[in-house]
């Protein structure tokens, strides 16, 4: 049974920083892309950020570029986003997503297993 279990999130003041973090269990974690996705109130779920079997590739949201870093740490079967310069915008539950590919991809229909969200409040 694959588990993606989210942490890090929290309140945070607008320009303020945090890391989420992503525990993976029950899949073969150095064959799989990992993305973040997250969900705001009245808002369909996006893509913030992903990543590749291997790490060397990634992608992110335009919205989130030079402010937030995915990366993994295949030893922990963890994957981490990183993110600075939060905005009041960034206000979101945030979905850790697991594919059964190495590619990393942007949308969400090509992620297989998703976790439960962890909550991530900016304020202004």
């Amino acid at each position: 049974q694959v588990q993606l279990e989210e942490s890090g999130g929290g309140v945070v003041q607008a320009g303020g920083s945090l890391r989420l973090s992503c525990a993976a269990s029950g899949l073969t974690f150095s064959s799989s892309a990992m993305g973040w996705f997250r969900q705001a109130p009245g808002k369909d779920r996006e893509f913030v950020a992903s990543v590749s079997w291997s790490g060397r590739t990634t992608y992110y949201a335009e919205s989130v570029k030079g402010r937030f870093t995915i990366s993994r740490d295949v030893a922990k079967n963890t994957v981490y986003l990183k993110m600075h310069s939060l905005k009041p915008e960034d206000t979101a539950v945030y979905y850790c997503a697991a594919r059964r590919a190495r590619l990393a991809t942007m949308t969400s229909p090509e992620y297989d297993y998703w976790g439960q969200g962890t909550q991530v409040t900016v304020s202004s």
